[in-house]
């Protein structure tokens, strides 16, 4: 047994059969947890079920503000470990993958990690999509480390922290996050204050901390690639409004590297499709943030 309390958010039956594979998984570490917990955003009906037919978990209902920020909280403030591992109510994670995720922890810098997201294609993975857009279906993408090694910040759907420095600031930020068709970046936002709160912090990317994320059919398509970009660059402003124009520092990188460098292997090996798709994300990013900015400029 470790000190860690495992929370997994949940909102909707529609996901059911994930969520029972993502509270499996949770049960089935190498490297037991003391908790398992599943937050539960408004939406009693999942409740009631939940509590009558998954045994050993703890059920916790969210009331606030709609959302996964709000949701986490709540399971997170119901944890008796020094340590919390967030789950999604669509991950399923490796066997290994709390034991790999919770060795940095030795390091008492260490404030938090997040490990590799695999996306689980329901269907054939398309072949115009680029493996360095892979955040755009919630999974890891080229330009990532490819060892242990630090990092700005982790993603929520595979990630642990502290209890301590995550209640300090309030733990992700209420009706900042992804709700409905607004996709803001909580887990960065939550990386960035902790450092920001926590002399000396450091977070890591453990890419040996594996956990596979399910992509539906509808979200294998250019229109939702096309539509997430622009949402990406909508939700990287807004950060920028909390945290000053320095917080998209990694940005600014991907755009400098990864994409220069992805655009041209795929041209080399041949693959215009992967290559197009990479400058048309790029484009729907850049006008999603101008967007946003032209509108916040207007309320003023």
């Amino acid at each position: 047994m470790t000190d860690a309390s495992i929370v997994i958010a949940c909102h909707t039956e529609r996901r059911w059969a994930s969520l029972l594979a993502a509270i499996a998984s949770a049960h089935e570490q190498s490297l037991p947890s003391l908790q398992v917990i599943v937050a539960v955003d408004n939406n009693p009906s999942l409740s009631r079920r939940l509590r009558a037919e998954v045994d050993m978990v703890e059920v916790v209902d969210h009331s606030g503000i709609p959302g996964a920020s709000g949701t986490r909280n709540a399971g997170a403030a119901r944890a008796q470990s020094p340590l919390l591992a967030f789950l999604d109510d669509d991950v399923r994670a490796h066997p290994d993958w709390l034991a790999e995720l919770l060795a940095p922890f030795t390091d008492p810098d260490v404030v938090g990690t997040g490990g590799r997201t695999l996306p689980a294609w329901q269907g054939r993975e398309p072949s115009w999509f680029p493996s360095e857009f892979g955040w755009v279906v919630g999974a890891s993408y080229t330009g990532l480390p490819t060892s242990r090694a630090p990092i700005r910040n982790v993603w929520s759907e595979n990630m642990a922290v502290r209890r301590r420095v995550f209640e300090a600031v309030g733990g992700f930020r209420p009706g900042f996050g992804k709700h409905g068709v607004t996709s803001r970046p909580e887990d960065t936002d939550l990386c960035l204050r902790i450092s920001a709160g926590t002399p000396g912090a450091r977070w890591f990317y453990v890419p040996t901390a594996v956990v596979e994320h399910v992509v539906p059919l509808d979200r294998s398509t250019l229109r939702f690639f096309l539509h997430r970009c622009y949402a990406e660059g909508a939700g990287k402003l807004d950060l920028s409004g909390y945290h000053g124009a320095e917080a998209l520092d990694a940005e600014r990188e991907f755009l400098r590297r990864t994409v220069p460098h992805g655009v041209a292997r795929h041209l080399r090996d041949g693959d215009g499709a992967r290559a197009l798709t990479i400058l048309a994300g790029t484009v729907a990013v850049g006008l999603g943030a101008l967007t946003t900015l032209a509108r916040s400029r207007s309320k003023r």
